[in-house]
């Protein structure tokens, strides 16, 4: 564990190989529902690190990180050569309002220039989106809309040369349909601690008690991602064909009604 300094740029300590199987990763760390899907977000990163991928988070039993990857390694669909994803970034409950999200913030685009890369990039909602970035936040630190999805993304960029090109969404998620056009549709991947849980019990047993043909795809490769019919890749529910929502809690039976209209 690193040692506490007075700076905030000390407080925070990235998970590596060394100390992933010690350190806790800020979502789930106190639901027994989602142990097994927050060892499986373990492994996932396991993999991810060989890739370059960083996680860093406050030192301290907080929901305080931001992890991020080069775009071309991204478990996301979408073209920008040479620029940094961020993809978890959350700043949560007392801790809120400090400057902590600005720190991370800043620790990445630090980062991003000293690996020359372009800038940053986001996949954010149009409004807000379960399990995605606060977007009028990071429009208020200089981030910029420079693609949109007309079923609710958008693809925000920081660019340190506005002569930079603009990143895109590949062309898979353009329709916000998937191939399959019967009942429900789930893809989603470890990137998130509950989504396993969510997927692979709940979601089955709802879509059980409503006769609804569900079909499951989890993206278990960087490739299958990148090339994924939604944006969403963490989790992302599709009903006839049409993409429904990222939010995880319509797999409970006392959420799905008030979401999917069937």
């Amino acid at each position: 564990m690193v040692k506490r300094k007075d700076t905030m740029e000390n407080q925070f300590i990235i998970l590596d190989k060394t100390n992933i199987d010690t350190e806790h990763i800020c979502c789930a760390f106190s639901s027994k529902d989602a142990a097994a899907g927050y060892e499986l977000k373990k492994e996932w990163l396991k993999k991810e690190f060989e890739n370059g991928y960083v996680f860093r988070r406050l030192d301290a039993l907080a929901k305080v990180f931001i992890e991020y990857v080069e775009a071309e390694k991204a478990w996301l669909p979408v073209d920008a050569d040479n620029y940094l994803v961020i993809n978890c970034f959350w700043v949560s409950g007392q801790y809120k309002g400090k400057g902590y999200g600005k720190a991370l913030l800043q620790s990445a685009i630090d980062d991003a220039k000293q690996q020359n890369k372009k800038g940053l990039i986001t996949v954010v909602g149009t409004k807000k989106f379960h399990f995605m970035s606060d977007t009028k936040w990071l429009l208020r630190q200089g981030f910029k809309s420079v693609d949109v999805l007309p079923y609710g993304f958008s693809l925000l960029a920081l660019k340190f040369d506005e002569k930079s090109h603009n990143p895109q969404f590949k062309e898979s998620v353009k329709s916000g349909e998937c191939e399959e056009k019967e009942g429900l549709v789930a893809y989603y991947s470890n990137r998130c601690p509950f989504t396993e849980g969510c997927v692979q019990e709940s979601l089955v047993e709802t879509a059980k008690a409503r006769n609804i043909p569900l079909k499951i795809i989890k993206l278990e490769t960087m490739n299958a991602a990148q090339n994924a019919p939604t944006p969403a890749t963490i989790f992302s529910l599709f009903y006839k064909g049409k993409f429904v929502t990222t939010d995880v809690s319509v797999c409970l039976d006392n959420r799905f009604d008030k979401v999917v209209k069937v």
